[in-house]
């Protein structure tokens, strides 16, 4: 069984489209490969429910109980360990990490970022998008280095900027194509062994 552990901070809609996909015999589950835990830094997260009603474990390591950025990634990386990952999945997970962290996880870390990277690495991507006239926008999932959203490219979906276009309504359209990338790209991971 491969087991994947994924991230979260929020909602997570890009989680529940990877526990979708692993659950498909056609899809992620060809490759023997399972949801094993949710773990949020946030108590309130949204996408914890969804991964509850799943049966998928779901555990909580809040970043505010620890007074470093070391000591909540020794806790979280124990969290991590526990499930023996094969990937972990950032989804929405609204830490930056630090390089140990990251190389801890070296080779087995995935971020999605809602931008063409290297455009737009960071926050607010949707309106700097805008503001800087893009005629197409997207969304970009990569390996996680030490670097902000500088690792290497594993797949990417473009959306056209419309006229009309919001931050927000721009984030919507990204978001459908976020769903549909991360999955395969995982796919691909879990396919080279």
């Amino acid at each position: 069984m491969k087991n994947i552990v994924i991230l979260i901070s929020g909602g997570g809609s890009n989680m529940a489209a990877i526990v979708r996909a692993a659950g498909r015999e056609d899809w992620l589950g060809r490759y023997g490969a399972r949801v094993a835990a949710v773990i949020s830094n946030r108590p309130d997260a949204g996408g914890l429910a969804f991964a509850r009603e799943q049966r998928i474990r779901a555990e909580v390591v809040d970043h505010r109980g620890f007074d470093s950025r070391e000591a909540f990634e020794a806790r979280l990386a124990q969290a991590i360990d526990a499930h023996a990952p094969t990937l972990v999945a950032l989804a929405g997970f609204m830490r930056i990490l630090t390089p140990g962290f990251v190389a801890r996880y070296a080779g087995r870390l995935l971020n999605i970022h809602p931008s063409l990277l290297p455009a737009f690495p960071g926050l607010h991507t949707h309106q700097r998008a805008l503001d800087a006239g893009c005629r197409v926008a997207g969304a970009t999932v990569h390996q996680v280095t030490a670097e902000l959203d500088l690792g290497p490219i594993l797949e990417q979906a473009v959306v056209p900027v419309l006229a009309d276009d919001s931050a927000d309504t721009l984030a919507a359209r990204v978001l459908t194509q976020e769903h549909l990338i991360y999955p395969r790209a995982i796919a691909r991971l879990l396919a080279q062994g």
